[in-house]
């Protein structure tokens, strides 16, 4: 589409993020946009986005952009890149999208190997709805609806790329990165892209992000407890490369 062609609604000035302050989905969303640039992908790619705080990303991006209802990104993802194999599909997702309500639709897609890139935000609750203890909530961590911490009858902290390395294709790429860690976290996404580009299948990257109005934190307190609390009990690193 020409530049004189692009909607009004396409602001190619920079604007201000719609996130609270000091959350890590916003530093995740711009090293996703570094990361569009650096592989010249802009005018093949389409993002969709979840409903949850990743809905305020819908128009950060200069390109394509689907929006679904809560748990619902990936078929449609899948969908899209059936109808149309030579687009380059990135899927926006948190950790109730991906983990509660859209964990069937995360486990089936990673089985079948289906093309597309999924990036998932895990900062340890539910943020959009206030707070309350989702999949990945850490043990003894309080929420809303766990105001005396998360206790082991209610679950163990939900460990999604361990659980995707042991049923996906050889072929699939599985990391896990953390918004503070911007070089890492951009070669994880240029790698997730890229083995779609290259046609091997499925790629995922989890992001560790911080979440300071929901975890009543400061911001040191905020990056001590994404990079040591939330590190310990989920790992850094790549867990299947097939680029290796």
């Amino acid at each position: 589409m020409p530049e004189t062609a692009l909607p009004k609604s396409w602001n190619k000035e920079s604007k201000p993020h719609k996130f609270c302050p000091g959350c890590g989905q916003a530093l995740a969303l711009k090293i996703l946009g570094q990361a569009i640039d650096e592989l010249d992908i802009q005018k093949k790619m389409i993002y969709a986005t979840d409903i949850g705080c990743s809905l305020l990303s819908w128009s950060m991006f200069n390109v394509d952009t689907i929006q679904t209802h809560h748990g619902r990104t990936l078929p449609l993802s899948v969908g899209f890149k059936k109808a149309k194999p030579e687009a380059i599909v990135v899927s926006f997702t948190g950790d109730g999208g991906g983990y509660a309500i859209g964990a069937q639709h995360l486990l089936n897609t990673a089985m079948r190997n289906d093309p597309i890139t999924v990036i998932l935000i895990n900062n340890a609750n539910y943020a959009m709805t206030g707070g309350q203890l989702a999949p990945t909530t850490l043990l003894n961590q309080k929420t809303t609806t766990a105001p005396k911490g998360r206790e082991l009858a209610q679950g163990k902290p939900f460990k999604g790329p361990e659980m995707l390395a042991q049923i996906t294709s050889e072929d699939a790429h599985i990391a896990r990165g953390i918004s503070t860690n911007y070089q890492q976290l951009l070669e994880m996404y240029k790698k997730a892209i890229s083995n779609q580009i290259e046609g091997r299948g499925f790629s995922f990257v989890e992001v560790i992000a911080m979440c300071p109005v929901n975890w009543h934190t400061d911001a040191q307190q905020s990056l001590d407890f994404a990079e040591i609390e939330m590190a310990k009990i989920y790992p850094i690193g790549e867990l299947k490369c097939p680029q290796k």
